[in-house]
């Protein structure tokens, strides 16, 4: 596509609801902004291991006007020399994006906006579990956010926006590269009813309908 082509096109797009309640999930999760240099437009991108294939194709399709090249592979390399795959793409870069960077990052850190209550749907949540959190163990009913690369600040304004809009019981629990977020097993079932709907079929795994006590 010729390069006037792309603008006539991107001057057309809108981000849907749907796209934008996906957009919270993943900004709190593993997706990032990228600034275009010397200018104040962003572009989306999303990385996952080639084991959520499914998962990252998923949103590729659910964003695919805004994207140019489908996901690719990329080799990374660990600090012991080790080598695994991940899948990733793109979105063009675009003022619509600019909206989510002022909410999302200060300066070049991703943090959680002090508005969370007003965007944290049970779509956007199922979208933050499948992108970054797990079950404890299979044998617990704990649910696990991966949020250690935030703020003390932001992971308190996380643990207000579940507590008080979706009445699930959470605590910080302290690890050595940063603090998770720990939904109670005394909330499974209502966490469970909250994002079960907008769960992939490959990520089903993640909320099991029995769970051990």
């Amino acid at each position: 596509m010729r390069s006037k082509q792309i603008e006539e096109l991107k001057r057309s797009l809108r981000i849907s609801e749907i796209q934008h309640e996906t957009l919270v999930g993943i900004l709190l999760g593993d997706a990032h902004l990228e600034r275009r240099p010397g200018g104040n437009i962003f572009r989306v991108k999303v990385e996952q291991s080639a084991a959520h294939a499914d998962y990252v194709n998923h949103l590729y399709e659910l964003f695919k006007e805004w994207v140019r090249t489908p996901p690719r592979e990329r080799i990374v390399q660990s600090s012991t020399g080790s080598k695994s795959t991940n899948l990733t793409f793109q979105t063009y870069s675009h003022a619509a994006f600019r909206f989510y960077a002022q909410q999302f990052y200060k300066g070049r850190h991703k943090s959680i906006p002090k508005l969370l209550h007003r965007w944290l749907t049970p779509r956007a949540l199922a979208y933050w579990y499948m992108d970054d959190g797990s079950l404890k163990s299979k044998d617990s009913k704990t649910v696990i956010l991966n949020t250690q690369g935030y703020d003390a600040q932001s992971i308190a304004i996380a643990i207000r926006t579940l507590e008080t809009k979706f009445k699930l019981i959470c605590k910080e629990r302290h690890q050595k590269d940063g603090v998770q977020i720990y939904i109670s097993g005394r909330s499974y079932e209502q966490f469970q009813a909250l994002v079960e709907p907008f769960i992939l079929p490959s990520f089903l795994y993640k909320v099991p309908r029995r769970r051990k006590t």
